[in-house]
């Protein structure tokens, strides 16, 4: 058919909806007619977008995408912060259950308000932005390109001056820091469920953050990545569950590490 799959965004504090239809073409007859019927059975949809995805892979989405209905990004709030979302964008599935995992991880970082923060992964800059109040200055690094954008957006809507994103690998960023001898007094890092590469691990190692927060959907990547940093001079000093799974075994687990003196 038409139509490959759907994914349906609510904004848990806005009540926006985003509708995203994926099709392995641009071919997609009575588009206009699907998006009459569909808000009137929904009012709450805020926009409506077609992914092209031709790939039969395990990935949901493809790169090529038009919006059909909309500014193409719903928005919500998160832990006092208004957020932009965009249908390619990385945005956590429990939005409520979201700020009591940014609350531990931020409660955990225990920042001071003179840290250099990196947050790796950081997708729209929920996280990054959240953590800027309590940070001198924080670096958003993502490889999603839609996702930066929207960091650059949000940080802005919010009035937010002392984050900064950047779109590119953070283990390689993370390496020619340490190699300039730049220095970042921690990092947050919430990579997907297959967890953090190697190199990446690396790369935080030889940049030496004084700490780091890991947040984790998949416990099992997770305990094997903290079993690769406490082998290179670090120790997990806490480690904190937050169900964002309800009725479900999958649980999201953040852990502080800190540098062995």
């Amino acid at each position: 058919g038409v139509l490959r799959h759907m994914v349906v965004r609510r904004g848990a504090h806005t009540g926006e909806v985003s509708v995203t239809v994926v099709t392995p073409s641009s071919f997609f007859p009575g588009s206009r007619d699907f998006v009459r019927a569909l808000r009137a059975s929904c009012p709450d949809v805020a926009t409506v977008v077609q992914n092209i995805n031709p790939r039969h892979t395990s990935a949901v989405l493809g790169s090529a995408q038009k919006v059909l209905y909309g500014k193409g990004f719903i928005e919500d709030e998160l832990c006092g912060l208004r957020f932009s979302v965009a249908a390619r964008a990385f945005y956590q599935v429990n939005p409520l259950q979201t700020e009591q995992l940014y609350v531990a991880a931020l409660a955990l970082a225990g920042l001071a308000g003179q840290e250099r923060v990196i947050d790796a992964y950081c997708g729209i800059g929920t996280i990054a932005l959240a953590a800027a109040g309590r940070a001198k200055a924080v670096l958003g690094v993502e490889l999603n390109a839609e996702a930066v954008r929207s960091a650059v957006r949000n940080a802005r809507r919010n009035g937010i001056g002392n984050a900064e994103f950047l779109c590119g690998d953070a283990g390689e960023l993370m390496t020619r820091m340490a190699e300039d001898g730049e220095r970042a007094d921690l990092v947050f890092f919430d990579p997907p469920r297959e967890g953090a590469s190697e190199a990446f691990l690396e790369a935080l190692v030889r940049l030496g953050p004084q700490k780091a927060v890991y947040i984790s959907c998949n416990p099992e990547t997770q305990a094997r990545d903290l079993d690769y940093l406490t082998r290179r001079g670090y120790a997990a000093r806490r480690i904190q569950p937050v169900d964002m799974f309800p009725h479900t075994r999958h649980v999201e687990t953040v852990c502080l590490m800190s540098k062995v003196k």
